[in-house]
């Protein structure tokens, strides 16, 4: 009876975790715990032989959302089944031919071409249902519109975001706790937008890894002969390599080792029989494919003790508990710290300062904690805010608990803000990450803009912190240091007044002439005179310098600042109207922020996107297919190298 008891509870967990992390994009628990409790219901499920009806070990995956159009599928598209043991994986091989590829983390599309044109796209959904997603298909990034052959063609494959691209995506959100947490959640939301604009901008990429179907096509009953069809229709194909038994263990060590550098993200492999006959002579059972076999990587877990528990405050009072351990060597990195995410998960493990607890890296890349061993329960939960000493409550949320401040005046709520200030394109303090300044925020070190310059006075508590040292604070001071020498335009962006972005900023500085005083008291006739600023930012802006308080934040932050200018005054503009448009590396510009900084400085603009609007392109590979490059060609936008663009703005003299 109490093995039936612990399977009820197990499918209701295990379910509503799925349906958090397939449809609502969300997670409350780590792959971890869900693979531990998901192999423990399979194995009640085979003591008693009673599968519950909805045991998610009979789901393929959870129910669609109804934004979209849904359609059913041709054929049910099942999971696979898994293991993380490689001797398993060497005997589903054998010594047969068999593919091993990357299990890619995104979103499974199934494409449907005729004609040698796309015509269909649709999500996996529930394995029988999936959403219509066609539109959006259509802007991703590298998939082939139109392909040489004319018959029907579906196949398989996955929608990802690298993950350079979910850092730039995330970089480009100024509030912290919007950004997205992972790069499966931000493909998941990018590929089901009812915009495909939305999805075009986000850089979306699709790798086949399945031929269902293609007309009257004889492929030797091979399936690497399918994947190098599928190349040369123009897709890219999932990597692979060809292993049997005898060649497995090195294969997938090679594969581990390269896991830690790709830029896409994955959460395992994928074996494939080569012989399509043989495969599918196999069948499947209830819920997996026989023909293809899903390892995943064997978490390397490491035993270490817990040192403390940081409360990390954020910008909404939330106060999140932060394991800080021993250090120890986990996938080739030292890592002492995880997110131990509420309350509720802290409860669960029995924290306590002290304890022998086991570590791991969550998919080979983020620390986790797996378990406590001496589960001591000693941690307690803060009655008061560590960072401005207010009260903090306990908040329910079903069966989660968080920990808040509720003092509406604690400084951490102004995460947001402070994250603004230090950013790049603000005073651009190096170093000073966010991760820092929640860290100086919880010990009680910042207040203040002002704080941050005067973070001197708490040396010594600085080098004893967590992740500090000598070495790391004199990096840090040198970067604040750096930072007191800046531009008016800097500061006004930094200052985060509503509205005002850095282009806006740059308008204000250069109206007022780089002079502080005009800067603080411009009048709002004079502002919205200027050529992109309306009457409401104007009118928001003089209304912020008139409060008194941010006039004397400004007043301390003037102590500590010295200014360069960026516009001589009767410069020539030669960029003045002109819309310019970066991609690619770069050669003789640190960033493309530099070179931003150059086209506005004489006058320029600088977009995101190829549109009508532009007016050039700067890539240095002229003659690259890339998708910016087509629509420049397509729209007649002239494409520039870096060296004919400096011609351009008169930085370069033309070679003779």
């Amino acid at each position: 009876m109490m093995q039936n008891d612990r399977m009820k509870e197990l499918v209701e967990l295990l379910n509503r975790a799925s349906r958090a992390y397939y449809a609502e994009d969300r997670e409350i628990m780590s792959n971890y715990e869900y693979d531990a409790l998901y192999d423990e219901l399979v194995r009640l499920e085979e003591e008693t032989g009673t599968v519950l009806a909805n045991s998610p070990t009979l789901r393929v995956g959870y129910e669609a959302v109804d934004e979209l159009p849904k359609e059913r599928h041709e054929r049910p598209m099942l999971s696979l089944d898994k293991t993380k043991d490689i001797e398993q994986l060497k005997s589903f091989a054998g010594q047969n031919k068999t593919l091993l590829s990357w299990k890619m983390d995104g979103l499974t599309i199934v494409l449907t071409y005729r004609e040698g044109a796309l015509e269909k796209a649709v999500t996996r959904g529930n394995g029988v249902i999936g959403e219509v997603v066609t539109n959006n298909a259509r802007t991703f990034v590298n998939l082939p519109l139109r392909i040489p052959f004319k018959g029907e063609l579906v196949l398989r494959g996955e929608a990802i975001i690298t993950y350079s691209d979910f850092e730039r995506i995330n970089e480009e959100i100024e509030d912290a706790e919007a950004r997205y947490k992972n790069p499966r959640n931000l493909c998941s939301g990018s590929v089901r937008q009812l915009s495909n604009a939305v999805t075009a901008a986000r850089n979306v990429r699709f790798y086949a890894f399945s031929l269902v179907r293609a007309e009257g096509v004889d492929f030797a009953n091979s399936r690497e002969a399918q994947f190098q069809w599928l190349a040369a229709q123009g897709f890219q194909v999932v990597e692979y390599r060809v292993v049997t038994a005898s060649n497995m263990e090195e294969t997938v060590a090679w594969f581990a080792d390269q896991v830690t550098r790709n830029d896409f993200p994955s959460d395992g492999l994928v074996a494939l029989y080569d012989d399509i006959a043989y495969g599918e002579s196999l069948g499947t059972t209830a819920k997996f494919p026989r023909n293809a076999y899903a390892f995943k990587w064997a978490d390397e877990k490491r035993t270490t003790h817990l040192l403390e528990i940081e409360w990390s405050p954020s910008r909404t009072g939330l106060l999140n508990p932060v394991a800080i351990f021993e250090p120890v060597e986990l996938e080739g990195t030292t890592v002492s710290r995880a997110s131990v995410h509420n309350i509720s998960i802290m409860r669960a493990l029995d924290l306590g300062i002290g304890d022998e607890i086991e570590v791991y890296k969550a998919n080979m890349i983020i620390p986790q904690i797996a378990d406590n061993l001496t589960r001591s329960g000693l941690v307690p939960v803060p009655e008061r805010c560590p960072v401005c000493g207010g009260e903090a409550r306990i908040h329910r949320t079903g069966d989660v608990e968080t920990l808040y401040c509720e003092n509406p005046a604690c400084p951490a709520k102004a995460m947001k803000s402070y994250t603004l200030f230090v950013s790049r394109d603000a005073l651009n303090i190096d170093g000073m990450s966010e991760a820092t300044l929640e860290k100086f925020m919880a010990h009680g070190l910042i207040h203040s803009y002002g704080d941050l310059f005067r973070l001197d006075a708490h040396r010594d508590a600085i080098v004893a912190l967590e992740g500090f040292g000598e070495k790391s604070y004199e990096k840090l001071w040198s970067g604040i240091q750096k930072a007191r020498q800046t531009t008016v335009s800097r500061l006004i962006y930094a200052l985060g007044i509503p509205n005002i972005g850095v282009a806006t900023a740059k308008l204000i500085a250069k109206a007022c002439g780089e002079d502080m005083d005009r800067v603080r008291h411009a009048a709002k006739e004079e502002l919205s005179g200027i050529d992109g600023i309306g009457e409401v930012i104007a009118d928001a802006y003089v209304r912020w310098w008139q409060k008194e308080e941010n006039g004397r934040m400004v007043d301390d932050l003037l102590a500590y600042l010295t200014f360069n200018r960026e516009y001589e005054e009767g410069g020539e503009e030669r960029l003045k109207g002109k819309t310019f448009v970066i991609t690619g590396s770069l050669e003789h510009f640190a960033n493309r922020g530099e070179l931003k900084a150059l086209i506005e400085k004489q006058g320029g603009k600088v977009t995101g996107s190829v549109s009508a609007k532009t007016d050039y392109l700067i890539n240095n590979d002229v003659n690259s297919g890339s998708s910016k490059n087509k629509k420049a060609r397509e729209l007649g936008i002239p494409i520039l190298s870096e060296e004919a663009f400096l011609q351009l703005a008169g930085e370069q003299p033309e070679e003779a």
